[in-house]
């Protein structure tokens, strides 16, 4: 495989303190997140393949086949339609949907991460055919869609709104992004930067073109990864420009709407929050919307903020941050309450069975969280990257790689579980490209500094003031806190080693080269910074107390009143049926309950589980009255608890986050 090294896209415009992470050919993974990666590689990429061949998508891209026959209108499925339609495949009669061509991105660069990660000759003959019926597919002029081409032809650009257009580009973009880092081959890179080109034609501030942008964000990201793979700064630009024109008025949409005879008045969702254009990015101050749209917005105005040393993008961001972590964030790092429109509702709305919660949403957290990161180690980002990482992402692919949620709630009563695949597949590949790229979201690297994000075994490769350096990771995270760092430049080399320090830390300790550091004096922002000339061999040792601890919700989450969650580390814990038995809204955990960590080799594929003694209210000596005036009796059990990304991968039954205090 060959291996790429990032381009220096904007160098001009780019502060010297950017950091950018590393591409994934030079971050190698092994432990935790060894072992998902190596189930995506192994088993996930290749679902994704056969499922999307099984839904017939391939007949929507191939351009030597009869156009497909049914088109069926855009709408986001409710969960009685995914519990209906997710398990299987049904029927003979082909139905497209608007967004197969994103499903063929994610797709191709969960493949691509996966390929590098272990050879697949196999997987890769079958992308690269993928690939050439794109190529196929392409028009002389760049244009590059299937559903527009083959599906409604004559109708591009006519409904940026609702159709998803700039949406499946950039798809198709990071996943040709991948495909050259990953394997070398610059076919899809080549198709995706005419059809950039095209795109760059045909929308921008110039007399003559278009002023609109995608109702669904991602093209924005897309285009940042696009420039920094080619060094082509006509494509940050152009992502800078997307950013900049949302929201700007007369409104795009509305005169967009006028243009191909509708009402603008007549939008299925009302109000243009759906999808985060009802102001211009700079005076937005609430998460609103879409919540999925609404990551990944923030992701390429973060994107922009670090290239272009935005200070006016940065304090929109930090608003916007504020708004989500105190007001609309479920524990778990998960977001979206509501199946309605798959986003926000209102303040402190965070139903716990009915938690829509959406894998797409959390994956799209940690996006955000990692590109704010590019303007500074700041570990008010990188925790909660790591907490949607660890918790509310994870949970959306079972521990073999073959089954997927597409919600993600905090409790159960027994009846949600992952399915095969989905009418809307946009969590199989999104959660497959995000663990098979795991790599990059570890550091971020500067001029003369390299931050470390996440702990973890891993083996990274960089450059640093011309000097060829590796640093290697030794860690049993997040199972223990102990991590040994080994530095190796080629020679002498000084740059500044960022180092996080988790917030849930209560106790931490570090060394270099055997000498205690003075933590408190070397923190900023929850960043241990060493600064030195680094030598071959220089040993870092960095000790964190894998702290267990009991959360709290604000009183104005009516939902969890009077309820406690565990946690341990980086790690959110539920409780499930098959280890404590049904009925466990009747479980309650006293205040003063002494909780146990234990290490279960066996279990769920390695995990620590927490313990404790609590009691569950008993229904057998109640009888059949509803209503008594005496509490009912009580019986004391030992609970137990697992890490929340593990539940349902055992057998069904119940789970809960938020345990009753009692």
């Amino acid at each position: 495989m060959t291996v790429s090294q990032p381009a220096a896209a904007t160098e001009a415009a780019r502060p010297k303190l950017a950091f950018r992470p590393l591409p994934v050919p030079q971050v190698d993974v092994r432990g935790f997140w060894g072992d998902r990666v190596d189930a995506v590689a192994a088993k996930t990429a290749g679902i994704l393949y056969d499922r999307c061949v099984e839904a017939r998508m391939l007949e929507q891209i191939d351009p030597d086949r009869p156009s497909p026959g049914v088109v069926i209108p855009f709408h986001s499925p409710s969960p009685d339609e995914a519990d209906a339609q997710g398990a299987e495949f049904t029927g003979s009669t082909v139905t497209t949907q608007m967004f197969w061509d994103s499903d063929w991105g994610k797709t191709i660069e969960t493949a691509a991460y996966s390929l590098y990660r272990r050879r697949n000759p196999d997987l890769e003959r079958k992308i690269d055919a993928v690939i050439d019926m794109y190529e196929k597919l392409q028009q002389e002029d760049g244009y590059l869609s299937s559903w527009y081409q083959r599906i409604q032809p004559g109708l591009r650009w006519t409904n940026l709104r609702d159709c998803h257009e700039l949406y499946c580009a950039g798809h198709l973009i990071e996943g040709a992004v991948a495909y050259y880092q990953a394997t070398g081959k610059r076919k899809l890179l080549d198709i995706m930067c005419r059809y950039a080109d095209h795109i760059a034609s045909m929308f921008g501030p110039e007399p003559g073109k278009k002023k609109g942008y995608c109702g669904h964000e991602e093209i924005e990201l897309a285009l940042v990864k696009l420039a920094r793979a080619t060094g082509e700064k006509k494509y940050m630009e152009l992502a800078k420009y997307f950013i900049d024109q949302r929201g700007q008025q007369p409104h795009y949409f509305d005169e967009e709407a006028r243009a191909r005879g509708a009402d603008p008045k007549a939008y299925h969702f009302k109000t243009y929050e759906y999808n985060q254009s009802h102001k211009p990015v700079r005076e937005q101050d609430k998460v609103v919307g879409h919540a999925v749209r609404a990551m990944y917005l923030y992701s390429g105005m973060a994107d922009i903020a670090t290239e272009y040393g935005d200070d006016t993008l940065r304090v929109a961001l930090d608003r916007l941050w504020d708004d989500l972590m105190t007001k609309s964030l479920y524990v778990t790092g998960g977001l979206g309450p509501s199946a309605h429109n798959e986003g926000f509702t209102s303040d402190y709305d965070l139903p716990n069975e009915t938690a829509y919660a959406e894998t797409c949403a959390s994956v799209g957290l940690v996006f955000w969280a990692s590109r704010m990161l590019g303007m500074g180690p700041n570990a008010r980002y990188a925790d909660m990257m790591e907490r949607a990482l660890y918790n509310g992402s994870i949970s959306g692919l079972s521990l073999d790689g073959s089954l997927f949620f597409y919600e993600n709630p905090l409790e159960s009563r027994g009846g949600h579980h992952r399915w095969k695949w989905h009418r809307c597949p946009c969590c199989p590949p999104n959660i497959g490209r995000m663990v098979a790229s795991i790599g990059s979201y570890f550091y971020g690297l500067a001029d003369d500094a390299l931050a470390v994000h996440l702990y973890g075994d891993s083996t990274a490769r960089f450059e640093i003031a011309g000097r060829q350096v590796s640093l290697v990771q030794t860690s049993n995270y997040p199972w223990d806190g102990a991590v040994a760092i080994e530095v190796g430049p080629e020679a002498p080399v000084a740059f500044t080693l960022h180092l996080r320090v988790p917030a849930w830390c209560r106790k931490a300790a570090l060394r270099v080269n055997g000498k205690l550091v003075d933590l408190e004096a070397a923190t900023v922002d929850g960043y241990a910074a060493i600064r030195r000339e680094w030598r071959q061999g220089d040993k870092v040792e960095l000790d964190l107390e894998m702290s267990m601890a009991r959360l709290f919700a604000n009183p104005q989450v009516r939902q969890d009143i009077g309820r406690v969650a565990l946690a341990r580390g980086p790690l959110i814990y539920c409780v499930e049926e098959t280890d404590n038995g049904g009925g466990l809204h009747r479980v309650a955990l006293p205040r003063e309950a002494r909780l146990e960590a234990h290490v279960e080799p066996n279990l769920l594929g390695g995990v620590v589980t927490l313990s404790a003694i609590g009691s569950r209210a008993d229904t057998e000596s109640w009888g059949a009255d509803l209503y008594r005036p005496e509490p009912p009796a009580t019986k004391e059990m030992k609970l137990k608890a697992i890490p929340y990304f593990a539940w349902d991968n055992r057998d069904p039954g119940e789970m809960l986050v938020w345990l009753r205090e009692g």
